[in-house]
């Protein structure tokens, strides 16, 4: 069975594939033909990941999936949120993220804060979500330098590594996108003698 995955990263494209084996083909974007910026104007992460989905689906009509990530601070009522790409500016600058981030939490000793990604699977004109969450605190700092976005400036609950100083593997484990990732995985295998 072959899935589109709304993306180009090679790396999420890769690590999905993996993780469903050899009963699913995942394909990207341009294996489709998609070559246009997905459309990504609603203010929750559970609408812009439908829209993508959605947009996909219905004008390649392929069984496809999409997800959107954000960064919730806490202190900030859950801000950046679904504009965590373009907190400082249209120019999703991740620098520039990290120091609006860093200046607007200044004087805050309140950090906690937490990744949030939701990923969309619509199969056959049926819509299914899955969530994934990682708990943390926003650092005073930037640290480490693997990863992106806002991983310098995140530590996750019970470590003493922020998202940047951790292996690609450390990372996987714990992440959010992991956690949706999986979950999604889980229900497609257990649904695999539908579609096979």
């Amino acid at each position: 069975m072959k899935l589109c995955f709304a993306t180009n990263n090679q790396h999420k494209l890769d690590e999905v594939s993996q993780l469903l084996g050899d009963s699913f083909k995942v394909e990207s974007l341009e294996a489709i033909g998609c070559a246009e910026e997905l459309p990504e104007e609603q203010d929750t992460l559970e609408g812009n990941s439908l829209q993508k989905a959605k947009y996909v689906y219905d004008k390649f009509n392929v069984n496809c999936f999409a997800d959107d990530t954000g960064l919730e601070v806490e202190a900030l009522g859950g801000a950046p949120g679904v504009y965590s790409a373009r907190y400082a500016g249209e120019q999703r600058n991740s620098e520039d993220n990290m120091n609006l981030l860093l200046e607007r939490m200044n004087h805050e000793s309140k950090r906690k804060a937490r990744f949030r990604t939701v990923v969309t699977l619509i199969l056959e004109s049926q819509t299914y979500q899955f969530e994934g969450v990682v708990n943390g605190e926003i650092l005073k700092s930037k640290r480490g330098g693997e990863g992106f976005g806002y991983d310098p400036l995140f530590l996750p609950e019970g470590l003493n590594k922020s998202m940047a100083e951790l292996t690609t593997d450390e990372k996987n484990a714990i992440s959010h996108r992991g956690e949706a990732i999986r979950k999604l995985v889980a229900f497609l295998k257990e649904r695999r003698g539908e579609y096979i």
